[in-house]
């Protein structure tokens, strides 16, 4: 069986491009972690380290946006300290 688009490099680099662009329209790490996980596929099928196991590249896949989901959260995340409490409300009569 042929991988088709799922063993061509470019087309992992085209993916990567087309979800960091869906990150700008929906912000907060939900489509970054995935794009990074594309172009990361898209460089190592570039050096031609897998096969046209669709299987094996998408588990593959899978595995980095899963972990550049998890260090980016790490890095680029809510901070202690940073998350603001209220004792009050606008509301309430002072």
């Amino acid at each position: 069986m042929d991988g088709g688009l799922f063993v061509q490099w470019w087309a992992w680099a085209v993916l990567a491009i087309a979800l960091f662009g869906f990150e700008v329209i929906a912000p907060g790490f939900v489509f970054l972690g995935f794009g990074v996980g594309a172009a990361i596929m898209a460089g190592l099928m570039g050096l031609g380290l897998f096969g046209s196991n669709i299987a094996v590249i998408l588990l593959v896949f899978a595995a980095l946006s899963l972990l550049s989901w998890f260090a980016m959260r790490r890095v680029f995340g809510i901070r202690k300290g940073q998350i603001k409490k209220w004792d009050i409300d606008i509301n309430d009569d002072v």
